[in-house]
């Protein structure tokens, strides 16, 4: 009896800090998510899905202090033209943001949309609580019960400029809940970026409804901010012939569990997930992904990235699932990861459940060191030790950034990746 008993007293106090919203047509799946939360209550340690995480510091009550950093880096993407909106500590800045308007675009924010009617009441709650079979994924209906802010996306042409999302930290002991809804319309186009760490903790929920022919592009790169704790996730709906690219580059931050669940569930649809993850010493990372294809002739692809030295872990749990009807289904998931000294970890738990036939559906992972033989041909070429190592680390992810379509997104991520290893030699 004690055990129930301790869950309920950890949920108890984590809800104790929040003010849930109430009212306007968010208010059903607000409580909705309440209700599904006290049922299953905050992930322990004992969960299949956490037994590699620990999530004591995303379920207690008050988030533990993480430092502030001071980042001599220029801002990423900031050389691009795009639609800025800005959070601090996940409070909107109206200051630092744009005008949030576009050609074949509304955007407007959670916390200002409260009528009885909006489009977004079709959707919010609803990926995610879909997203929570067969695998409860607690803190997400968190998020869906109290997230007080974020931003609704309602794509109807294709966007020339991305919508960049960005969170800054500037408060210690912040605690920080965003919930993101994004439809794209019939033939709509769309790139989202994102980038900051956010806050001391972050928990971050993104629904997006990608309809017949409409294609989603989004590229991240989580704060380097390193004391900082994040649980993000992701629930994708695609329609047919339409497509889902996301791409997250990871470099610092103690604790970092990032979900992503899609269902391809019109045909010929695609979903692309990808990763690049760079850690040092007191770093946990773990990527957690769930691809459902429920229709005919869809391709998915995991590709993820792990580099990791000085005693940092990296974790990856992920699944594709092919529904009996699902024919023609070409799914591929690869995870590696690069242990630059015998004190760093990797764990993988990769898993294929299919119930259809007529499928080409592939898994793999891999942990392990620098070539050795690949090392010394760039150093009897006089390429320096400290050198060849990033040349090779480089090489190492590229299979993982080559996922970004965007030629100058994709070079932004190489050079802060290079950036991180120069800084890190040693």
């Amino acid at each position: 009896m004690a055990e129930p008993a301790a869950n309920i007293s950890v949920l108890d106090g984590r809800l104790s800090r929040l003010e849930r919203p109430t009212g306007g047509w968010s208010d059903a799946a607000r409580a909705d998510a309440l209700s599904r939360l006290r049922a299953t209550g905050l992930p322990d340690r004992r969960d299949e899905y956490w037994k590699y995480t620990r999530p004591d510091t995303l379920t207690q009550a008050d988030p533990v202090p993480a430092a502030l950093f001071d980042n001599d880096e220029g801002p990423i993407f900031g050389d691009m033209a795009r639609i800025q909106i800005v959070f601090v500590d996940g409070v909107f800045d109206a200051d630092a943001s744009d005008d949030l308007v576009g050609e074949g675009l509304i955007i407007e924010r959670l916390a200002e949309t409260q009528a009885d009617i909006h489009w977004a009441r079709d959707l919010y709650g609803k990926l995610e609580a879909s997203g929570q079979s067969p695998v409860a994924r607690p803190l997400a209906a968190l998020n869906t019960a109290f997230a007080p802010d974020g931003v609704l996306i309602h794509v109807t042409g294709k966007v020339s400029k991305p919508v960049s999302l960005q969170y800054h930290h500037r408060s210690e002991t912040s605690d920080a809940m965003l919930h993101h809804v994004i439809r794209l319309d019939e033939g709509a186009e769309l790139t989202v970026l994102e980038n900051g760490p956010a806050a001391a903790r972050f928990n971050k929920v993104m629904e997006v409804d990608v309809a017949d022919g409409a294609v989603f592009h989004h590229v991240r790169a989580q704060g380097r901010d390193h004391e900082r704790r994040a649980a993000t996730h992701i629930f994708a709906r695609l329609g047919t012939e339409s497509t889902f690219k996301s791409f997250t580059l990871t470099a610092n931050g103690v604790m970092t569990r990032n979900e992503c669940v899609i269902e391809l569930t019109g045909n010929d649809a695609i979903a692309h997930v990808a990763g690049a993850c760079v850690g040092d010493g007191d770093f946990h990372h773990d990527d957690t992904v769930f691809i459902t294809h429920d229709a005919v002739g869809c391709e998915s692809r995991q590709v993820f990235k792990k580099v990791l030295r000085n005693g940092a872990t990296g974790v990856f749990q992920g699944k594709i699932l092919v529904k009996k009807d699902a024919q023609k289904t070409d799914g591929y998931q690869i995870s590696q990861s690069l242990l630059l000294d015998d004190d760093s970890q990797f764990l993988a738990k990769p898993e294929l459940e299919i119930y259809a036939d007529d499928v080409a559906c592939s898994h793999g992972s891999t942990s392990g060191a620098i070539d050795e033989d690949a090392l010394f041909y760039l150093r009897s070429r006089g390429v320096p030790e400290a050198s060849a190592t990033d040349l090779l680390t480089l090489a190492f992810l590229a299979e993982a950034v080559d996922e970004i379509e965007n030629e100058t997104l994709r070079e932004e991520i190489n050079e802060r990746l290079a950036a991180w290893l120069e800084r890190h030699r040693g």
